[in-house]
C-alpha cells in the first residue's frame, strides 16, 4: 500500500476501482508484484481496504460483480482473487464461471493462494537441495537388488519440486527417490 498517484486516481475518476462508490485513497499493489507501476496497482477506498482484512465481508464484495469487468488486469486479478475467497457462495461461483479472463491474469490472482512446497524430514526439519540426510529405517530399493540400511548417509540430496514428500539421492551409485518421512537431516 502506498500513496495514490494522480495517474492512478484518474484511471477511475478518483473512485475506488473495486466498489466504484467511494473516493480512492490507497494504491494497492496486487501481490506478488512489488513495484510501484500503476499497471500492478488498484486504486482502493478505505472501506474496501478495511474489508480485505475482514473475513466476514462477503456482502460488501458483491461490488466486484462490476469490477471484474474492468479493462485493467490488476483490477481483474484482485477482483478474481476476492471472488475466489467466496467461491462457495452461489453469486461468486456464478460470476467466476461467467467471466473469461486472460490465463495470466487468473494465474496472477490465484498466486496469493499458492503454498510453496516445503520438504521436511521425519522430524519436521526443513530440507534444501544439497543437504545430507540419514535413513531412519532400512529401505528396499525398487528396481535394484539391494536394501539401503538404516543409518545410511545420503549426501547432496535434490528436492523433487512437484512433490514435497520426495527427495532424490544417491545410494550405491544409484540415484533413487526417497520419501522424506524416512530421513533425518544429517
Amino acid at each position: 500500500m502506498s500513496a495514490i498517484k494522480e495517474e492512478l486516481k484518474k484511471r477511475n475518476q478518483d473512485l475506488c476501482e473495486l466498489c466504484n462508490a467511494e473516493i480512492a485513497s490507497i494504491a494497492y499493489t496486487v501481490s506478488p508484484k512489488s513495484d510501484e507501476s500503476i499497471e500492478n496497482q488498484v486504486a482502493v477506498c478505505d472501506v474496501c481496504m478495511k474489508a480485505t482484512d475482514d473475513n466476514n465481508s462477503g456482502f460488501h464484495w458483491r461490488c466486484v460483480e462490476g469490477s471484474i469487468w474492468s479493462p485493467y488486469a490488476s483490477v481483474q486479478a484482485l477482483s478474481f482473487r476476492i471472488l475466489n475467497q467466496y467461491k462457495e457462495e452461489a453469486w461468486a461461483n456464478d460470476l467466476i464461471s461467467s467471466v473469461d479472463l486472460d490465463e495470466n491474469t487468473i494465474q496472477w490472482a490465484l498466486s496469493a493462494f499458492e503454498v510453496k512446497d516445503i520438504h521436511k524430514d521425519a522430524f519436521g526439519n526443513v530440507l534444501v537441495t544439497g543437504d545430507n540426510v540419514v535413513l531412519t529405517q532400512a529401505l528396499n530399493v525398487k528396481g535394484t537388488n539391494f536394501t539401503a540400511s538404516k543409518g545410511t548417509v545420503v549426501k547432496k540430496i535434490k528436492l523433487v519440486h512437484d512433490n514435497a514428500e520426495q527427495i532424490e539421492g544417491k545410494i550405491n551409485d544409484q540415484v533413487i527417490v526417497i520419501l522424506t518421512k524416512f530421513v533425518k537431516k544429517g
